[in-house]
């Protein structure tokens, strides 16, 4: 979804001939793979009416390889009929579930996060987590992404950057530095060190998922502010900079088929949404539990009534 909105806000005012000609010259930059269990792919192949999107963000780090990733990113996208406007759910990282076996896995109780490293990551990592998703939800989906973020680090770079404001000062765990209170200009690797934090915040993880979704919407601000369409060898380069870290899964649906469909789509009409749930200790062990099932949240994403949802239960929702 991220890199369907900044090609959105870059070829913005562009013909349909125009975003064409452009999407097939970098459609092949894209890492094309089937990310989707069967039971949690949705059957149809076009773009009629609302549409759920599954974002996976690894936590692989430059140099690593093999099975042992984890998950650090897990949304729902959500984009009712019409597309005027996106539902980011952000799916918590320790959420208790009931992963089904899969890939050599027997199946199990477990943090959610965990179902990616049970797959084996990549692309059968992402199939056992949709298959959890969908056990859990009852959600099918219409397509699915995996990012790669030690390569987005390179694409906000490209942007000049983003603006982030920090509403809590914390210190990172990961580099020691202290992102101080007030709005900030961050490189790539300041914003995702940025958006890793979950400890010493108030809500912690919580607050972790609602600065991934704010960093989704600065990269759009900052593709909007940099004119890249004046500038052809930026354009290109950060085209390039999306697609070399994404593998995406679009349900057979040509990658220009999904941009035209969602032109349509302003970057201010995305809503970022937690699910409803807690924390809680079993067995001595920090986990996240749904609050009476999410409160409807999910029924709401399968019977399209998420707005409606929305204004229900604001608590749990943030316009970005």
């Amino acid at each position: 979804m991220l890199g369907v909105g900044l090609a959105l806000v870059l070829l913005a005012g562009l013909a349909a001939a125009g975003i064409k000609m452009l999407s097939h010259r970098y459609d092949r930059t894209v890492t094309k793979e089937q990310l989707l269990d069967p039971d949690a792919r949705t059957a149809r192949t076009d773009l009629n009416g609302p549409l759920n999107y599954l974002l996976v963000g690894s936590d692989r780090r430059p140099g690593e390889s093999g099975p042992d990733q984890r998950s650090d990113t897990i949304l729902i996208v959500h984009v009712p009929a019409g597309q005027r406007e996106a539902y980011l759910v952000s799916i918590p990282r320790d959420l208790l579930v009931a992963i089904p076996p899969g890939n050599g896995f027997g199946g199990g109780q477990d943090k959610i996060n965990a179902a990616y490293e049970h797959g084996g990551g990549g692309q059968a990592g992402a199939q056992l987590l949709s298959a959890t998703l969908h056990r859990l939800t009852g959600i099918q989906f219409d397509g699915a992404a995996l990012i790669d973020f030690s390569g987005f680090r390179k694409v906000i770079d490209l942007l000049g950057g983003v603006q982030m404001c920090v509403d809590t000062e914390v210190r990172s765990i990961h580099t020691n530095r202290v992102f101080t209170t007030g709005c900030h200009q961050m490189d790539g690797a300041q914003a995702l060190d940025y958006v890793r934090q979950r400890y010493d915040l108030p809500g912690g993880d919580y607050d972790r998922q609602h600065h991934q979704q704010q960093l989704l919407r600065a990269m759009l601000d900052s593709a909007g502010r940099a004119n890249l369409r004046s500038d052809p060898v930026k354009l290109d380069q950060v085209l390039r900079a999306v697609g070399s870290s994404l593998t995406v899964d679009t349900n057979g649906v040509p990658l220009e088929d999904l941009l035209l469909a969602l032109r349509a789509l302003p970057p201010d009409g995305m809503r970022g949404v937690q699910v409803p749930s807690s924390p809680q200790i079993i067995d001595e062990v920090s986990y996240v539990v749904l609050d009476n099932g999410g409160n409807g949240l999910f029924e709401a994403v399968r019977d399209t009534r998420v707005p409606a949802w929305a204004q229900a239960n604001p608590h749990w929702v943030t316009r970005l």
